[in-house]
């Protein structure tokens, strides 16, 4: 199906996205909280409000800031509203809290992200976390949608797979909201496929990605143990498990991050993404979509984002 979408509904899908990003952010980081316990989730019972969101949420509040300026990736204007808008308390990385520095300080962006980790680069899941939105935004595109990931990605993290797992979540994104558009839900392989086809396929977020697919209908348990769940905090174990949960929950928004939460590990991060590429599909405050009542509990959105 061929279509155009016009800017008031790119942004609204990227909103959605947002909301359900946020969300999982905020909702996931109660998690780490002591006497909240992912039992309780389980059986409906919600952390008591306001829930704080973390770094996941202001950089990706700064993707749809862009977006909604100029409808695409500026990279260094992009550098810059990172590296400005950083609050650190907000649970950015050493890594991250020393690049944004730098570029605050006047140093090149890619200078300063290819200075990371020896000059390796960042392979850490924050240019994942961030994206999804963007996925969204650019509904009837993937390669556009993983162009732009790629560029939004670039400004902190140089490392090939930090890059993959960003361009990795965007295509999801894209994908779902593109099924939202169609009226169409497809079905795990489906995505998975479509996501890998846009990947490097050297590279181990595609591989784990291929992985996903293979895992689409086994357990939780078995989808952590060979994906992983982000607790090292890298794309390469954080973006294939998010993927697998996002398919495998694309039309229920509560069941896709209450996944999150049981499965442990970066469990903000992970909901986060999940919660961006699922809300691209299935909505705010629809059946299947954010619950209103999470939203409401989710602390408010930064005022320059409006």
């Amino acid at each position: 199906m061929s279509f155009t979408i016009f800017s008031d509904t790119r942004l609204a899908l990227a909103r959605d996205s947002l909301a359900g990003l946020s969300v999982g952010d905020a909702l996931g980081s109660q998690f780490f909280v002591p006497g909240n316990d992912p039992t309780d989730l389980a059986a409906g019972r919600l952390p008591a409000p306001p829930w704080s969101w973390t770094d996941d949420t202001e950089m990706a509040c700064s993707v749809v800031r862009a977006l909604a300026t100029a409808g695409r990736i500026d990279r260094d204007a992009l550098a810059l509203a990172f590296a400005g808008r950083c609050e650190p308390y907000r649970g950015y990385g050493p890594g991250a809290v020393t690049i944004l520095r730098l570029i605050r300080t006047g140093t090149p962006w890619p200078v300063a992200a290819a200075s990371a980790f020896d000059g390796q680069g960042s392979c850490g899941n924050g240019a994942a976390m961030r994206v999804a939105p963007l996925g969204a935004y650019f509904a009837d595109s993937t390669a556009r949608a993983a162009a732009q990931a790629r560029a939004s990605a670039e400004v902190t993290h140089a490392h090939p797979e930090g890059i993959a797992g960003a361009v990795a979540v965007a295509v999801a994104a894209a994908l779902a909201a593109r099924a939202r558009l169609d009226g169409h839900r497809p079905d795990a392989a489906r995505l998975l496929a479509g996501v890998a086809g846009t990947l490097e396929p050297d590279s181990e977020v595609h591989r784990g990605v291929r992985r996903a697919a293979e895992l689409r209908d086994r357990p939780l348990t078995e989808a952590v143990d060979a994906l992983g769940n982000g607790s090292r905090v890298t794309a390469q174990d954080t973006v294939a498990f998010t993927l697998w949960v996002a398919a495998r929950h694309l039309a229920d928004y509560p069941a896709a991050i209450r996944a999150c939460v049981e499965a442990g590990g970066d469990v903000d991060t992970t909901a986060a993404i999940v919660g961006g590429v699922v809300a691209a599909y299935a909505g705010v405050g629809t059946p299947g979509g954010v619950p209103t009542d999470w939203l409401a509990a989710r602390e408010p959105l930064p005022a320059w984002l409006a």
